[in-house]
């Protein structure tokens, strides 16, 4: 199996689109700025869908779903929600088609103009709380912990394979809480789960902060996030969590009964993470070989490939093959027996590199005989030989190995490319030689983020909750700053 994958180092974006196509996990679709989404790549979003969801209910959130469809109306109950959202907004006019009277094909009917026009969802708040208003009566009913799994619509010019199309799939929170404490105390939780996840099941490192007022979430008070530093020295906004203050709840009337009888309006989150978590998986540890999965979102974590040369060769090689498979699926992990003999050995060996594949074994006549098998690991590409006996257990050591391997690669990576800089000048030099994040003192005000962003390139990608406060002046304007924010060029 020929790859022939552009390198990074020639035009990584060349490299992400032809991977995307190559290791067989999306295509672009017959719909303007929409994919496809295959088999292998959907199996990558499905281990992601199950850990979160696990996550999501051992913290008490349920699923639920909501209508595709949102009345226009709704949005323009939250001015500065429809605001964010106006611009990428596909709308439903019509409800029939008909056959052209000329014979020319399908038209849409005239005459089946809706009374209201309908918004595809690019998010969900206004129909979610327009709902709402029916379930929260008393105290009682809250904490409200929903979370609903979907696809959204947000009109896209630019596209790319899973990190930007016109639709994608993602989940949805929206929570509603008695007070503004318990409210601001979800959006951090969230936060905090999805940096958990993104380090522990992704490979991927993580800055935790809170986004400038330019760049929070439409409708919201405050928004958390999570970025990660990708390969080429691009950042990529891999989660966020809105603290929505009772902005939604007062523009679709929600109120409930406190202990004491009087009523209040609730207070609300949103939070949510998609597709393009599968673009950050791709580019923070993929090579020019392929795709390079961690264990713990593997689809595939071992594939046994045999070697044969003879039927009766074949018999014996996939008794001790299957034997092992099923020893390994004992012990937890997910394996594959790559039996077909529509394709030569190398070719497999090609195939599983570049899907990415954690750990390939490949069994032979001569590993009978000797009781081993030859283990070839993706992260490092290397190989070694294991004895038959203790193989098993050494491979789920392995996969460990592997998940921390990977994870501090990222990190040491993040690390090399993080800079912290004194000057506007310095700043520029920075990101035009080295790019990745860059530490500077910034004045906090819009015009001066607004400024920076246009000259360069580079927007505020948070300000990071982790770090000590080092007052300073701001690199442009030499106003008073009260600490250093992270910028980078982002996706």
């Amino acid at each position: 199996m020929a790859k022939n994958l552009t390198t990074r180092s020639e035009d990584y974006s060349k490299w992400y689109n032809e991977l995307v196509i190559k290791a067989d996990l999306a295509e672009n679709s017959g719909v303007r700025g929409c994919m496809v989404i295959k088999p292998y790549g959907f199996a990558i979003w499905e281990r992601i869908q199950a850990e979160l969801d696990r996550m999501f209910k051992e913290t008490g959130h349920q699923n639920a779903y909501f209508p595709l469809f949102i009345p226009k109306s709704y949005f323009s109950k939250e001015a500065s929600h429809v605001d964010g959202f106006a611009k990428e907004c596909a709308v439903v006019t019509h409800y029939r088609l008909r056959n052209a009277e000329d014979g020319s094909g399908i038209e849409v009917d005239p005459d089946a103009k809706l009374e209201e026009e309908l918004i595809v969802r690019p998010t969900s708040e206004t129909i979610i709380w327009d709902t709402y208003r029916k379930w929260i009566q008393s105290y009682r009913d809250l904490p409200l912990l929903i979370n609903q799994w979907a696809n959204v619509v947000r009109w896209e010019m630019r596209t790319r394979l899973f990190l930007r199309t016109a639709e994608f799939l993602w989940q949805e929170g929206h929570t509603a809480h008695a007070t503004k404490n318990e409210a601001i105390a979800e959006a951090e939780q969230m936060m905090n789960i999805y940096a958990e996840f993104a380090e522990n099941y992704m490979a991927v490192p993580v800055i935790k902060g809170t986004k400038t007022e330019s760049e929070r979430f439409a409708g919201a008070l405050e928004t958390y996030c999570i970025e990660a530093l990708m390969q080429d020295g691009k950042a990529l906004q891999a989660g966020t969590s809105h603290f929505l203050g009772q902005n939604f709840a007062k523009a679709f009337d929600v109120k409930f009964a406190t202990k004491e009888g009087n009523q209040e309006y609730v207070w609300a989150t949103s939070w949510g993470v998609s597709t393009r978590l599968v673009g950050a998986l791709i580019m923070t540890h993929s090579d020019d070989n392929g795709l390079v999965l961690p264990p713990n979102l593997a689809p595939d974590q071992v594939v046994i490939v045999p070697i044969y040369r003879s039927d009766e060769q074949f018999e014996a090689v996939s008794e001790v093959a299957t034997k092992l498979m099923k020893e390994l699926r004992g012990k937890g992990l997910r394996v594959k027996f790559d039996n077909r003999d529509t394709h030569k050995p190398g070719w497999k060996f090609n195939e599983y590199e570049l899907k990415g594949v954690p750990v390939r074994i490949a069994i032979g006549p001569k590993d009978i005989e000797n009781r081993t098998v030859e283990v070839a690991r993706r992260d490092t590409l290397t190989k070694e030989i294991l004895s038959m006996d203790t193989v098993a257990a050494q491979l789920v050591q392995l996969m460990e190995e592997i998940q921390t391997n990977l994870y501090k690669k990222a990190f040491d990576h993040r690390a090399s490319h993080t800079t912290s800089v004194s000057n506007y000048a310095e700043f520029k030099e920075v990101l035009e030689s080295k790019g990745g994040f860059v530490l500077a003192h910034w004045d906090g005000t819009t015009e001066t983020e607004e400024q920076i962003k246009n000259e360069t390139k580079a927007t505020i990608r948070c300000i990071p909750l982790d770090d000590d406060t080092e007052a300073g002046t701001c690199m442009v304007t030499g106003k008073p700053s009260k600490r250093k924010v992270l910028f980078a060029k982002a996706y």
